[in-house]
């Protein structure tokens, strides 16, 4: 399987996961060319970071891009979602 379906795979899956929370921002970085902290990738366990590793490699190649569209738009749901879960709920006033 490609990296980038794997990655899709784990994102899809569990969102929330811390793993597929570092995947999703590489993603994210990698398409819009920004940054990500490689103590954020280390911080992967060693199946996890063969798979970033994975990711980068493919990215460069550009083969699959369908692909990564259907990626991009998993990882960017699973970044939506995380904020989502983490903003303070507005209570209506009475």
């Amino acid at each position: 399987m490609l990296a980038i379906k794997k990655a899709r795979k784990l994102i899809e899956t569990n969102p929330s996961d811390p793993a597929a929370q570092i995947i999703a921002r590489l993603v994210l970085a990698l398409e819009s060319a920004s940054s990500i902290s490689v103590a954020q990738l280390y911080q992967l366990d060693d199946k996890r970071f063969e798979l970033a590793l994975e990711i980068l490699d493919e990215w460069r190649l550009d083969r699959h891009y369908a692909s990564k569209l259907r990626l991009l738009d998993s990882s960017a749901l699973a970044q939506e979602l995380e904020a989502s879960a983490t903003e303070p709920q507005l209570v209506p006033a009475a």
